[in-house]
């Protein structure tokens, strides 16, 4: 036990002081969105092999599984963050120990949250050596917002354009590469970009400044739109996305 906490910490402690200084290549979180701890490790060991950097608790996962979904990860991966997508609206501090003491590196924390919420989340990261992730997601002004959640302590900023508002307005062609550039622009922590990424788009944001690349519901969620893992050459497409994304140089302004 004491050696897997030793793990977790020094992971932990790396993922936390993640800099734009130090992400100079592009990286690669696998996000499982899915509802069975069965279905989870499957696919991060699908991941892994792959070559995935970070592995991600979904929010169905966490959901669905609680802490057991991060404990039975830690426990079969010691040596691979994880990023808690707890989405915290409230009790910030009490839901990232909860998340933290189970061997989560990364928790999220809402953008639309209280700026209270925001600053307990960061509060539990300075005491548990967590990574805070704030996103934006039904931001009206995503840049204001990711400087505003830069301010309150947050680590990376998560630029989200939700599943929903996309599929509500397909005319739109809604897209978080839109207002990447100034996101990144306007702040100095890592950004990353979510929402309806096709893998070359996905490929594109360490180009962009947005170094940590995620790969997630496309991949897992099938053509019923449940989320179970889909059919297909996971294993292949998996590797050569993230062989591409490894070899993109992180470009900031």
């Amino acid at each position: 036990m004491r050696g897997t906490e030793r793990t977790r910490s020094a992971v932990g402690t790396d993922i936390r002081n993640l800099s734009r200084h130090t992400l100079s290549s592009g990286m690669v979180q696998v996000s499982l969105d899915l509802k069975t701890i069965d279905d989870a490790l499957a696919m991060a060991s699908v991941a892994v092999a792959a070559g995935a950097d970070w592995l991600e608790i979904g929010t169905p996962l966490a959901m669905s599984q609680g802490t057991n979904a991060v404990q039975e990860l830690r426990n079969a991966f010691p040596r691979h963050p994880l990023v808690a997508d707890l989405k915290i609206m409230d009790g910030g501090y009490g839901e990232a120990a909860l998340y933290a003491e189970a061997g989560a590196d990364a928790v999220v924390v809402m953008g639309r949250a209280h700026d209270a919420t925001i600053e307990r989340v960061c509060d539990a990261s300075r005491d548990m050596g967590l990574l805070v992730m704030g996103d934006d997601l039904g931001a009206e002004d995503p840049v204001a917002q990711a400087r505003r959640m830069e301010s309150l302590g947050v680590g990376m900023v998560l630029h989200h354009i939700g599943h929903d508002h996309r599929s509500a307005h397909p005319e739109l062609r809604l897209s978080p590469l839109t207002d990447l550039p100034a996101i990144v622009a306007a702040t100095s922590v890592p950004v990353q970009a979510v929402g309806g990424l096709g893998i070359d788009q996905a490929v594109s944001c360490p180009s962009l400044g947005a170094g940590v690349v995620v790969f997630g519901a496309p991949l897992v969620i099938n053509e019923e739109k449940t989320f179970t893992i889909s059919g297909g050459d996971l294993l292949g497409v998996l590797t050569d996305a993230i062989a591409r994304v490894h070899a993109q140089p992180v470009v900031y302004p």
